[in-house]
């Protein structure tokens, strides 16, 4: 539960919209309270983590300075969600930014595994929702439309906990309706980027495996969608049965080929130079990035306009060929399920 909540309205300055700054806390009712918590957290799904960074240090990085000053004197939580609140009012450069009430949430001694942890929780909320009420009105009942605040799902929020200061904090972050401008709160307000963790070198090492696969391989190699399809299969295979990610063994039991494993190396290099970021050859294998990411590792065979292959399994149940009807694929099976 939070100890301490102060909410102000960050219009956009651009359309000539005010900042409008709370001189004191929230005071709430348990119920009220506890549904807040709930609209605020209930968001966070992903296991993507975030750091602060600069391009200079990070102490010039705005969010990072005022979340440091109240995770070492709550006594500033005030002082610091204003300052936290005018940089927020200040990066709107975009007329399609929206508007909207900015919540400035401590958690104090909140449970995170077996370890407890305080966090800052940063949310904005933007859009209206119509609701009706309904009320009493003599023999009958009268009905009015509103708008208000939905609480199924927060648009913008950040969730930052006290530890890994050294190198930008450990961050959450969730923006539900990027209004035409996807680097406003990403980069503009927090300038965060992901961590360099488990979660990120397996969601890389996927994403690179990938592109390899269906854009470089074809340039080099004589191999059909049925290889390419038997290749994504194995390599996705690896990533769930494995707990680790070591290169070597990778491309021995999935490439396989020596010339594939050269040709894949050299892409995988070029690949990091161009994105301008380092996948380690050897790390634990995150099963939330590989949950997330195998929806990109769709092994379909399309043909014209007619059939599309699904496959999931054994290349072998699988031959092409070609008659005076034109190309064929053949599929072998023990039985229909």
């Amino acid at each position: 539960m939070f100890s301490k909540i102060v909410v102000h309205r960050v219009g956009n300055k651009i359309n000539g919209e005010s900042l409008i700054l709370s001189q004191e806390e929230l005071q709430l009712e348990e119920g009220m309270a506890e549904s807040l918590e709930d609209y605020f957290l209930g968001s966070f799904k992903s296991e993507e983590t975030f750091n602060f960074y600069s391009d200079t240090y990070l102490v010039n990085n705005h969010v990072f300075s005022s979340v440091s000053e109240i995770f070492d004197d709550k006594a500033k939580f005030l002082w610091e969600a204003e300052n936290i609140a005018k940089h927020l009012f200040e990066v709107a450069e975009n007329p399609r930014v929206m508007g909207g009430e900015l919540f400035i949430v401590y958690f104090e001694d909140d449970r995170e595994g077996d370890e407890k942890v305080d966090k800052i929780g940063i949310f904005k909320t933007e859009k209206r929702e119509p609701f009706l009420k309904i009320a009493p009105q003599g023999e009958s009942f009268e009905i009015e439309k509103d708008l208000g605040i939905g609480l199924s799902k927060i648009d913008k929020a950040a969730l930052i906990y006290n530890n890994h200061k050294e190198t930008g904090y450990v961050l959450s972050v969730v923006d539900n309706n990027k209004n035409g401008d996807m680097y406003y709160w990403f980069e503009d307000f927090l300038k965060v980027k992901q961590r360099d963790d488990e979660y990120f070198h397996t969601q890389e090492a996927l994403m690179v495996y990938k592109d390899y696969i269906t854009k470089q391989l074809p340039q080099e190699f004589e191999v059909s969608k049925a290889d390419q399809a038997d290749f994504l299969n194995k390599s996705i295979n690896f990533f769930k049965e494995k707990e680790e990610f070591k290169l070597d063994e990778f491309a021995s039991e999935v490439l396989v080929d020596e010339h594939v494993i050269e040709s894949f190396n050299n892409f995988k290099t070029d690949y990091e130079q161009d994105m301008q970021i380092n996948i380690a050859e050897e790390f634990p294998i995150s099963e939330a990035a590989v949950k997330k990411t195998q929806r990109h590792f769709k092994s379909i065979i399309k043909l014209d306009k007619n059939f599309h292959i699904y496959i999931h399994g054994d290349r072998q149940k699988l031959a092409t060929g070609e008659d005076e009807k034109g190309k064929y694929y053949m599929l072998y099976f023990d039985k229909e399920v």
